[in-house]
């Protein structure tokens, strides 16, 4: 009898607390976690706001560095537009910070709870207008990092080819202790909302994404709908204002995780249940996406502040100029694995447009634009299995993976997608941490 398939989730192991954790106040602190002569267990992982869905920064038996008390807004440098902080600020700390002088991160990022570190060394994207407006990374001018065998070593523009493979390197390479980043003055957009069913979304989206736009869209493939945020600049958008935003953003973030957790525990039929969930979603993102805001800017429209709670969630990436066929595959993959497992998510998918991006050298859109799909779910019983098909089903439509978003990927798609890439990174991780100290085991499958 044929041995039954084991079904690789993502996780490469079960969580269990590191034999050791540091959390560095300042640079030295951050040299001696790294210092060889203090033998820290290895292999030692860098970790921000632990934003990750995937491994790629967990410990079975290591050291595990907490770079948030590195929380430092050095300075803002309004003439030449740059900021330069410590890895630990939070993106939401310096978002407010700019603001107040009239400055913006150039793109818009809706994890602010993050750390700039972990934004800059791991993908942080969102419905940014432009293609320099793909990732947190593209910003990066220059940055200071703690070797993997603690010494300080600055990266600037005028080293781009290191600088290249120090953007997304999801802590491969060292530690990073400090960044300097572009930022620009605020600039009011337009945003429009439409809601629509998903064959009208597949017959826009390509036009739509090989333009200058910001799209961002919300998928309840149960119920056939799309809801669609455009967004552009315009010669006079008008004025911006932070509340309408954020009860936007307290809606799809916050209200409808806990609503759906709340009935999956006292709801038992699950006929009724969807029903409900589909009905509360659909009007509150009636609510939220087509009559609460018209302008905005990348300050008041940036994301949730804080970590995610009551869900899970998985991520990949699919070529823009395949999607109008994606979209419509993912609806049938959908209601397909609900009929095949009785699993479904109750938390719509969200997306986003990701424009070609050549900065780093594991940029997932180093070849082309790319559209984001993020599937999450309130109910953790049956999700290991869903996300193993999800990432089936992206494989089989060219979808391109996050090492620390796509949960479910298996090292040989990776190779396959990064190719090149991925084998010049890894000489030049191998020149750098010739030891493997900061290589883990979930990382090793890739980059070993």
């Amino acid at each position: 009898m044929a041995s039954p398939r084991f079904r690789d989730t993502g996780r490469f192991v079960r969580r269990q607390a590191p034999t050791k954790s540091f959390r560095p106040a300042n640079l030295a602190d951050l040299m001696r976690c790294f210092d060889p002569a203090n033998k820290a267990p290895t292999p030692i992982r860098v970790r921000g706001s632990g934003s990750a869905s995937t491994d790629c920064n967990d410990c079975m038996s290591g050291t595990v560095v907490d770079t948030t008390g590195l929380d430092r807004i050095i300075g803002i440098d309004s003439y030449n537009h740059t900021v330069t902080v410590e890895a630990g600020v939070r993106l939401g700390s310096l978002v407010a910070a700019l603001a107040e002088l009239e400055l913006e991160l150039v793109g818009n990022h809706d994890q602010l709870q993050r750390t700039v570190g972990g934004a800059v060394a791991s993908p942080c994207m969102g419905p940014g207008i432009g293609n320099n407006a793909a990732f947190l990374s593209t910003q990066v001018v220059s940055m200071k990092v703690v070797t993997p065998v603690g010494k300080l070593m600055k990266v600037s523009n005028q080293q781009q080819h290191l600088l290249s493979a120090f953007r997304l390197s999801y802590g491969m390479l060292g530690a990073i202790y400090e960044v300097t980043l572009r930022v620009r003055p605020s600039a009011t957009f337009s945003a429009s909302h439409r809601r629509m069913t998903i064959d009208t979304f597949a017959d826009v989206i390509n036009r739509l994404a090989s333009r200058n736009v910001g799209l961002k869209f919300y998928v309840m493939p149960y119920l056939d709908r799309v809801y669609l945020d455009l967004r552009r600049y315009e010669a006079s958008a008008g004025n911006s204002y932070a509340p309408p935003w954020k009860i936007k953003d307290w809606g799809e973030s916050t209200v409808l995780p806990h609503v759906f957790k709340s009935l999956n525990r006292v709801m038992p039929i699950q006929s009724v249940r969807y029903r409900l969930m589909d009905s509360i979603g659909a009007a509150t993102h009636d609510l939220v996406n087509t009559r609460l805001v018209k302008n905005g800017n990348n300050n008041t429209s940036a994301g949730r502040k804080r970590k995610p709670r009551n869900r899970v969630q998985s991520t990949w990436c699919f070529p823009a100029s395949d999607f109008s066929v994606v979209i419509k595959a993912y609806r049938e993959f959908c209601r397909n694995t609900l009929e095949d497992s009785g699993y479904r998510t109750d938390l719509p998918a969200a997306g986003f447009r990701i424009g070609n991006d050549t900065s780093a050298l594991l940029s997932p859109s180093f070849d082309e634009p790319l559209i984001a799909l993020q599937v999450s779910s309130t109910q953790e019983k049956g999700w290991e299995d869903y996300v193993i098909d999800f990432a089936q089903f992206a494989e089989n439509w060219g979808g391109t993976p996050l090492f620390n978003q796509s949960r479910s990927m298996r090292a040989e798609y990776g190779h396959q997608v990064y190719g090149n890439r991925l084998e010049l990174f890894r000489k030049i991780r191998q020149q750098l941490d010739p030891q493997g100290r900061l290589l883990n085991p979930f990382l090793a499958q890739y980059f070993s």
